[in-house]
């Protein structure tokens, strides 16, 4: 009875551990996947086109900030008159 339990936790951990490897292994060939560029090249990109896309809303917000503070110098210009 425990050599069955025994047998089966083993069989369990060599599956996951052949399975995590399996997925590794599938990450690392698809960011190493070139067209016609390196890795590195790959990996840079995709690390930049995600912080483009935090620095959007952020963008936008400081547009909206400046108008705000453009209009009220218009407006506190208007009311001195």
């Amino acid at each position: 009875m425990e050599t069955s339990k025994l047998m089966i936790g083993a069989l369990i951990f060599i599956v996951l551990v052949i399975g995590i490897n399996l997925v590794m292994y599938a990450m690392v060939r698809g960011a190493f996947r070139s067209d016609g560029k390196g890795a590195f090249d790959n990996f840079s990109k995709s690390l930049t086109t995600s912080t483009k896309k935090q620095n959007e809303p952020i963008n936008e917000l400081r547009r909206r900030v400046e108008e705000l503070h453009a209009g009220k110098k218009d407006a506190s210009s208007d009311s001195e008159q």
